[in-house]
């Protein structure tokens, strides 16, 4: 398990949430640094009204010690997509939170990162979807994200 100088940068475009999620959450536990470059870009599988009304029916939730205000939903497209990764790590021991110190999300592209040879993963290709789908950008839209 040694750690790598360069970081691993991974294109988002295209590439399924949960399964693009589930390969980085492997990786960063096996020691690799990882940065995922335009998170927007991800794609949620699923008809339009149903992802949109899944999110907005989690922002709806309420805790019995404050009726008013809901626990933290994160709106941002590379706070959702850390969020998920984070959901796919142990973070209850020591290795699960190192491995989370070891991911870097942006949405878009950094200049830093704009030269480096970008991977994909091929086995989270929403090509091999053979339903609808939506990008996350959109989602995050619709439930409160304002770009600039």
């Amino acid at each position: 398990m040694g750690l790598s100088q360069q970081p691993t940068v991974i294109d988002a475009t295209d590439l399924i949430l949960g399964r693009m999620a589930s390969v980085v959450a492997k990786r960063l536990l096996m020691g690799e640094r990882i940065v995922i470059v335009n998170a927007e870009k991800t794609v949620v599988s699923g008809k339009r009204h149903m992802v949109v009304g899944e999110y907005k029916k989690a922002l709806e939730i309420r805790t019995l010690a404050s009726l008013e205000k809901s626990p933290y939903r994160p709106r941002r497209p590379d706070v959702i997509v850390k969020s998920v990764v984070e959901g796919m790590l142990p973070k209850d021991n020591w290795r699960g939170r190192q491995a989370l110190k070891r991911l870097r999300v942006y949405i878009g592209c950094p200049p830093e990162y704009k030269d480096v040879e970008k991977e994909t993963i091929p086995q989270a290709s929403s090509k091999r979807l053979k339903h609808g789908y939506v990008y996350l950008g959109d989602v995050a839209k619709e439930i409160g994200w304002n770009p600039r």
